[in-house]
């Protein structure tokens, strides 16, 4: 029988998800970014003080509120609803009705199990229903979603879910290659593997329309 820790790290060492929507409390912005910032930057100091770290040295000294920092004003900022990317669509004019695919969007996440990077790429696609978006607003997306603890499964879900409602169809697709640094960095430490995910909405659940966009993403654009 295992204890309730030991069934945590088994949790977290499997890479299980437990929530489709990020575990967020309802708290969770009552304070700041400037009060988190110097609450985290105490904690990011206890724990080198703690490590054996001598924070009187040059190299050190500043490492607490950089840490602090980066994670309240970058790879954590997508948990601020404020940085939601503004989805602004416009009328398909021109009457494009195939699938419109963007490719190759670089991917930087963290690891909601040990905090460790995910780095990969997102390809998204959909289906204009009358409504288009402009390309960069689907990287901002991306990165949005991305820049919060994660896992995989759960960010490919919220990417296709957030275009789906901006568009206004349910014919959106997103495709994640990812490695994961807990997998290549510690545990197991296999460098070559990466975890691919998929969510598929409305006509991309048609077994055609997917390898058509599967083929698309598999194309060398390497100008």
């Amino acid at each position: 029988m295992t204890t309730n820790d030991e069934s945590f790290d088994a949790i977290g060492d499997d890479h299980i998800a437990t929530n489709a929507t990020n575990p967020i409390r309802k708290d969770a912005f009552e304070l700041s970014d400037e009060q988190k910032i110097e609450a985290i930057k105490k904690d990011v100091h206890n724990i080198l003080q703690t490590l054996g770290m001598d924070l009187t040295d040059d190299s050190l000294k500043g490492t607490p509120n950089r840490v602090a920092k980066m994670f309240v004003k970058e790879i954590f900022g997508g948990l601020n609803p404020n940085k939601k990317p503004n989805g602004s669509t416009f009328e398909n004019n021109y009457k494009y009705g195939e699938m419109l695919v963007e490719k190759n969007i670089t991917l930087y996440s963290t690891c909601e199990h040990h905090l460790l990077p995910i780095i990969g790429r997102a390809h998204v696609a959909y289906i204009s229903n009358g409504k288009v978006i402009g390309l960069s607003k689907m990287n901002r997306i991306v990165d949005y979603y991305a820049k919060r603890p994660q896992v995989q499964e759960r960010l490919t879900m919220q990417i296709v879910q957030e275009l789906q409602r901006a568009l206004g169809t349910e014919d959106v697709a997103c495709v994640i290659d990812a490695k994961h640094l807990c997998v290549n960095s510690r545990g197991i430490r296999d460098i070559e593997s990466s975890t691919v995910t998929a969510e598929y909405g409305g006509a991309f659940k048609n077994e055609q329309k997917r390898r058509e966009f599967l083929q698309f993403i598999q194309l060398d654009t390497n100008f």
